[in-house]
């Protein structure tokens, strides 16, 4: 199979990548990541989660994100929302899409959610319905695709179940998340055409992490199987509160030196996406994780 000519980037790195760090972080550098990562020229960004605070403390102050970034024509803000509260809370928010996630392993739903999967997939319904009504696209995640920190490897065909529910109930994407990031690129093609079976594949998208420096080799086995929509953590900022050891997400400007390297377009600005990873590293007092980043600044000092 050829590989896709033009690629879209989800950036995650204001939802995913900030809420997993550890210290307060101030309304207005949220707002300056988001608006920095739409002048670099991303389309799509998860600019923040309508969840409990009690949870995910970072995620506190999603509305005032979205109330305060200059939003540009031609980019998709999403949330992440788990319920139908949050659901409500988003659309007062005026978000152009959310999220919902589900797992692949039943015991890293019961950690994370406290319910079986089929029990997560029902709570869906009533969120599900309320989207359509108000026309807003719903995306699913499907976490631990690839792997699981308490069950170890997960079927393909478990993935392709969930996946499928997802999708009949009204997602028009699912990204696969190798949330711990034990993925290799032939478990990665194994799994893309087994859920493939089900599913266009561009229908599907690929969530990985960089655990065991795998993600770029899962991103470019996932081209090769016709997959064109990748998510991506700006300066590699992220992990997973309930998968210790994980690290975070895929830097975006890694995805992004890969994708031109190949002549995929893209439609990003390289320079520009670095620059803004450097300044929110530099708030957060942290080392930027995209290698490409320091590369790039380093030769620019």
């Amino acid at each position: 199979m050829s590989l896709p000519t033009q690629v879209r980037l989800v950036e995650v790195g204001p939802r995913d990548g900030l809420q997993n760090e550890a210290q307060a972080i101030d309304l207005a550098d949220k707002i300056r990541l988001v608006d920095d990562l739409a002048a670099a020229g991303l389309t799509h960004i998860e600019a923040g989660s309508f969840v409990s605070p009690k949870w995910v403390p970072q995620m506190a102050g999603s509305a005032e994100v979205l109330a305060g970034i200059q939003r540009r024509p031609g980019v998709r803000y999403s949330a992440l929302t788990p319920n139908l509260r949050g659901l409500e809370a988003a659309l007062q928010a005026g978000v152009d899409e959310v999220a919902v996630f589900a797992a692949a392993s039943e015991s890293f739903s019961q950690r994370n959610i406290n319910c079986s999967i089929n029990e997560s997939l029902q709570r869906f319904e009533p969120l599900m319905e309320a989207a359509a009504r108000h026309n807003l696209p719903v995306r699913g995640y499907v976490s631990c695709v690839l792997g699981c920190p308490y069950e170890g490897d997960i079927a393909p065909t478990a993935v392709a179940r969930v996946a499928k529910a997802l999708t009949e109930m009204g997602c028009y994407e699912i990204s696969l998340g190798d949330t711990i990031g034990v993925g290799t690129p032939n478990a990665t093609r194994r799994l893309i055409e087994t859920v493939a079976r089900d599913l266009p594949r561009e229908r599907l998208a690929g969530h990985f992490h960089d655990t065991y420096g795998q993600a770029l080799a899962n991103i470019y086995a996932s081209l090769l199987e016709g997959v064109a929509v990748f998510d991506s953590s700006v300066a590699g900022l992220g992990g997973c509160p309930y998968a210790q050891g994980a690290t975070g997400n895929v830097a975006s400007e890694d995805v992004l030196y890969l994708l031109h390297g190949l002549g995929i377009a893209t439609g990003v600005d390289l320079q520009r996406l670095a620059e803004a990873g450097q300044r929110i590293c530099q708030r957060l007092g942290r080392a930027n994780g995209s290698r490409v980043a320091r590369a790039l600044l380093a030769g620019r000092a």
